[in-house]
C-alpha cells in the first residue's frame, strides 16, 4: 500500500509579501496531491486570517474528506496550531501539550489513520504532527515529553508510525534521539558528498539554509522517495517549503 505524505508550515497562509492568501497554499497542496497532509501554524477564527477556519477551508477546497485541528495557542480572538488532512478516515485524535515552562505554547497532534487499499485491507498508521520550540534545550525537553506521552508509549514498536512537522532543529541535534534512541529513520535526510546525512533545506523558503521540516518513520513502513517542493509559488506563499515523502505500508 503506497501513500504520499506532505508536511508544511503554512505560516497562517501569510506569505513573504505579508498577504493573507490561502489560495496559494491550496495551489501548492493541490499540485502534490498527498494522501496525508501535516500542517503547522494554522489559524482558526483569528482576525489576521479573516476569522476563517483554515483547516476546514483547505480540506474542503482540496476534497479531503477527513481533517482535524489541534489548538496550541489561544489568542485574544481565535486560535492557531497544527492540522492534519487525510484521504483516509481518522479514527482518533488528541493534542499533546509540549509547552515547556513559560515559553510559547507548543503541541503535537496525534492521529490514528485507517489507511486501506482497494481490497479494503487495513494498514493502520500512527501519525504525530508537531511544531517544536526555538531553543535547543526547549526542543530536547519537548522530544522527551512526546516520548513519555501515553499516546507514544502505548504504541507497539512494529506499528507503522510517522513523526513529522516543523522541528526547528537547525543543527540536527534531535536526529540521534529519534534515530538511535527511538529507532526511527529520517525520510527527509539526504547524504552529502562525504556520505553523511544532511537534512533537506526548507527555511527560509526563498533561499533555504536550514532543514527545519522533517519526517521520521518507523515500523511497517518503507520509504520510497522524498523531496522538497520546488514550485516558484512556494518561495513566497509561506516562510517554509513543504517536504513530500512517498511510503509503502506493509504487514
Amino acid at each position: 500500500m503506497k501513500i504520499r505524505v506532505l508536511s508544511y508550515n503554512i505560516h497562517r497562509a501569510i506569505g513573504f509579501d505579508r498577504r493573507f492568501a490561502p489560495e496559494r497554499i491550496i495551489e501548492i497542496l493541490q499540485g502534490h496531491d498527498a494522501d496525508i497532509v501535516l500542517l503547522q501554524e494554522v489559524d482558526e477564527g483569528a482576525p489576521r486570517s479573516r476569522e476563517l477556519k483554515l483547516a476546514k477551508e483547505l480540506a474542503e477546497a482540496l476534497d479531503y474528506p477527513h481533517y482535524v485541528m489541534g489548538h496550541n495557542v489561544s489568542m485574544r480572538k481565535g486560535w492557531y496550531g497544527n492540522a492534519t488532512l487525510s484521504r483516509f478516515p481518522i479514527l482518533r485524535e488528541r493534542n499533546i501539550d509540549l509547552t515547556v515552562g513559560m515559553r510559547k505554547r507548543r503541541g503535537c497532534q496525534h492521529t490514528t489513520i485507517d489507511v486501506r487499499n482497494r481490497k479494503n485491507k487495513a494498514f493502520p498508521l500512527e501519525v504525530f504532527n508537531l511544531h517544536l520550540g526555538l531553543s535547543a534545550r526547549e526542543r530536547q525537553k519537548q522530544a522527551g515529553i512526546l516520548a513519555r506521552s501515553k499516546e507514544y508509549e502505548s504504541l507497539d514498536m512494529d506499528a507503522a508510525c510517522l513523526i513529522g512537522g516543523d522541528f526547528n532543529d537547525w543543527r540536527s541535534l534531535l536526529r540521534a534521539l529519534f534515530i538511535e534512541g527511538l529507532e526511527f529513520q529520517c525520510a527527509t535526510d539526504k547524504k552529502n558528498k562525504s556520505g553523511l546525512p544532511k537534512a533537506l533545506r526548507t527555511y527560509p523558503s526563498f533561499a533555504p539554509r536550514g532543514g527545519l521540516d522533517r519526517i521520521y518513520y518507523r515500523g511497517g513502513i518503507r520509504l520510497l522517495s522524498t523531496k522538497r517542493c520546488r514550485y516558484k509559488l512556494s518561495k513566497i506563499a509561506s516562510d517554509h517549503l513543504p517536504v513530500i515523502s512517498e511510503f509503502e505500508l506493509y504487514d
